[in-house]
């Protein structure tokens, strides 16, 4: 009778489950590994014939992984950037300068800021492929889940390369139409009886620091979102006032509210893991990425 521990499941397998715990179904995970549902569902199927547990139970609300699934997910999730960094990796040293960097950057700097800048390294530099990943939290770069980042504060892990390139500047503001209809509010009490744009479920770190002269909570707003793209995109279109930083107002011809009241700042900085500061392309990013972003922090 067989008593040992069941064989290592194949890395395919393990991928497909992990592809199912990101994805939160069969289908979404089928198209995420470019497989057939079938031949998907046959992958969790043969992992719970050799973990000897069920992976995922139907309910109700959908697909609901067991415990054991979860078990694996941070261990999966490890693999699984590491494989893809160890992909760039080999990019890079079969083409020399050439190759892939992963690069991270909030939702806002992703969109409004970088595109100009990356279209400029990649004409400098075509040998380059980009990755873009656009959150507002931190991506892991000591589990490689980024090459370099671009980020809002200062950096606290000791393995990271880190520059700070300046500082932003964000404020409140509104369309010239918005301020025609309802004029410009002179103090924090006269801001508060307006349209305002803010948060929702997520409270900004920012926000602490902050003071307006009264607790700034999401009843304030009349139009909630975390989502940063949506507060703009509602900021440009006259929704009401919300913050942004003083270059896009200025792009979109927005009109500073109260600025001589209210502003506050946010440092930038460039980073990466100090193992990556050999890598030519990688090096070719951060040193473009510090140049650039200085430049746009400094632009008067």
């Amino acid at each position: 009778m067989h008593t040992g521990m069941p064989n290592t499941p194949d890395w395919d397998l393990m991928q497909s489950l992990h592809a199912v715990l990101e994805a939160g179904s069969f289908s979404a995970a089928a198209r995420l590994r470019r497989l057939t549902q079938p031949t998907l569902g046959r992958h969790i199927d043969q992992l719970e014939r050799q973990l000897g547990a069920p992976l995922f139970l139907r309910s109700p609300r959908g697909l609901q992984p067991t415990d054991l699934a979860l078990a694996f997910r941070p261990h999966l999730a490890d693999m699984a950037a590491a494989a893809a960094a160890a992909g760039r990796d080999a990019s890079g040293v079969a083409s020399g300068e050439g190759g892939v960097v992963r690069l991270a950057a909030s939702e806002i700097i992703g969109i409004e800021v970088l595109p100009d800048i990356l279209a400029r390294f990649r004409r400098a530099n075509p040998g380059v492929d980009v990755e873009l990943t656009l959150s507002n939290k931190n991506e892991d770069l000591n589990r490689r889940d980024a090459d370099v980042a671009v980020r809002m504060s200062r950096p606290t892990q000791n393995s990271l390369v880190a520059k700070k390139v300046g500082e932003l500047s964000l404020g409140f503001y509104a369309t010239p139409d918005y301020i025609e209809r309802h004029g410009l509010p002179a103090d924090f009490d006269e801001l508060a009886s307006h349209t305002l744009i803010g948060f929702d479920r997520e409270f900004p770190e920012m926000v602490s620091e902050m003071s307006i002269g009264r607790p700034i909570t999401r009843d304030l707003f009349a139009l909630r979102t975390d989502n940063h793209v949506a507060q703009l995109a509602a900021l440009r279109a006259g929704f009401g006032i919300g913050t942004c930083q003083r270059q896009i107002g200025e792009r979109f011809g927005l009109v500073p509210v109260m600025p001589d009241a209210f502003s506050f700042g946010l440092d930038i900085w460039i980073c990466m893991h100090e193992t990556l500061r050999g890598s030519p392309r990688m090096r070719l990013m951060f040193d473009h990425l510090a140049k650039e972003l200085g430049a746009y922090v400094a632009k008067a």
